[in-house]
């Protein structure tokens, strides 16, 4: 039946669609932390970020009922729902991020964060780290350095390299927040000479894909300052660290204590249901809809808004920032204890952590790959991410338990112990 129904995927999807698992995992059900297959085999979901409050959460799942039943249309008509979920939202930031575009995926979010800093300086540069991922909009593709684009990147792009645990930039961690700022002001300079000018610097306030390295809370002071002293807009991708995944803080960017231009939301804001926004300073908003005559059909619609205020309920009336701290902190304390030689540097913040995995000081992706399919083949999801694909990933939804993390750990550990070493 599986291999039918992936020759059937390919011919009507066409090739090479990404897909997880050497043997693919055939879902059908989810609930909580917990999916199934459909030979009703169950799996512990260490991975999606996208259903926050757990895969179909009742109350999110009854909000997108009763407001389908009603009404759904796009934002040229007035509404309640947009608004008071706006108003819901903002109020999670800072006083100066106070206005909001929804729209429906974080490459949308991003693309139009792009915008933004061009409207608001007028000027077209912009920058990110070598080892990103910011979506796939044509403009955001520019900044992703898996697949590089065809007929390489555009004139206006700038890559500095990205911070990294086992090897900082500038070659020490003590210098590598100010050798990290050195390098985009490099990149602005360079653009500033070109003609394109600067324009803004998007960033991931985790670097998640990047690989979760671990950083002070102060790390990002000095590219911040260098970043606004040129006149560029400061972009936040709270696409998967937001919505109080860190458990610190609701936000990646309030940990490291940044006041940015922009945010840009995805992923879990609304539990599964495609929603995504900018958050935004009131002038830059007025910059971008001054520039730009934007309108998105599906951003903002009630349904989807009904769906991202019953996430925030969820978050707020289950306590799930708080549970992502404590059973946080409790999984890495589980994880640092996993014994084998390869595991390089183990690190994390609230419900997002990472195993970096080296043999003989060199990245062992493939060591990555078996402990990534060991665990899918004994009951649990999870990923792997960074510069060499050596860096297993765990982002669990947020009602993650003690006894969840205490069944990863144990499924980890006997990977570790069937690896070869």
């Amino acid at each position: 039946m599986k291999n039918n129904l992936m020759a059937r995927r390919e011919a009507v999807l066409g090739p090479n669609v990404p897909i997880f698992f050497e043997n693919p995992v055939h879902l059908v059900k989810g609930e909580g932390v917990w999916v199934w297959d459909a030979d009703g085999r169950k799996y512990l979901d260490c991975y999606n970020n996208v259903p926050h409050v757990g895969h179909c959460h009742p109350n999110v799942v009854a909000a997108i009922a009763a407001q389908a039943a009603i009404l759904n249309t796009h934002t040229r008509y007035l509404h309640d729902g947009i608004i008071d979920y706006a108003e819901r939202l903002t109020a999670k930031f800072q006083p100066q991020l106070n206005q909001v575009i929804m729209v429906c995926s974080g490459s949308e979010a991003n693309d139009i964060a792009l915008r933004m800093a061009q409207a608001m300086t007028g000027k077209t540069g912009i920058i990110s780290t070598d080892n990103t991922y910011h979506g796939n909009t044509m403009a955001v593709s520019q900044l992703s350095s898996r697949k590089p684009p065809i007929g390489g990147y555009a004139a206006n792009i700038r890559h500095v390299t990205a911070p990294d645990t086992l090897r900082p930039v500038g070659g020490n961690t003590a210098g590598q927040a100010e050798a990290f700022a050195r390098e985009i002001q490099i990149a602005i300079d360079d653009l500033e000479a070109s003609g394109h000018g600067f324009s803004g610097f998007l960033f991931c306030p985790t670097f998640a894909n990047e690989g979760l390295p671990n950083l002070p809370q102060d790390f990002m002071q000095p590219a911040a300052k260098v970043i606004h002293a040129a006149g560029g807009i400061l972009i936040a991708d709270e696409v998967q660290p937001g919505f109080g995944r860190s458990g610190d803080t609701w936000w990646g960017h309030n940990w490291l204590g940044l006041s940015p231009d922009v945010v840009t939301l995805g992923k879990p804001m609304a539990n599964g249901h495609p929603v995504a926004a900018v958050v935004a300073r009131a002038e830059v908003m007025a910059a971008f809809r001054n520039a730009f005559g934007y309108f998105n059909t599906f951003g903002g619609n009630p349904v989807s808004c009904a769906a991202a205020a019953a996430t925030l309920d969820v978050i707020e009336n289950e306590n799930l920032v708080a549970n992502a701290k404590t059973i946080g902190v409790e999984f890495l304390q589980n994880l640092q204890g996993l014994d084998h030689t390869s595991i390089a540097s183990t690190r994390g913040r609230g419900l997002f952590i990472a195993l970096e995995l080296e043999t003989d000081g060199v990245a062992d992706e493939a060591l990555a790959a078996h402990v990534v399919e060991y665990a899918r083949n004994n009951g649990m999801l999870m990923g792997r991410t960074g510069r060499n694909r050596n860096v297993l990933k765990l982002r669990p939804p947020m009602p993650f338990s003690a006894e969840n993390a205490t069944l990863a750990t144990e499924i980890l550990n006997r990977a570790f112990q069937n690896a070869k070493t």
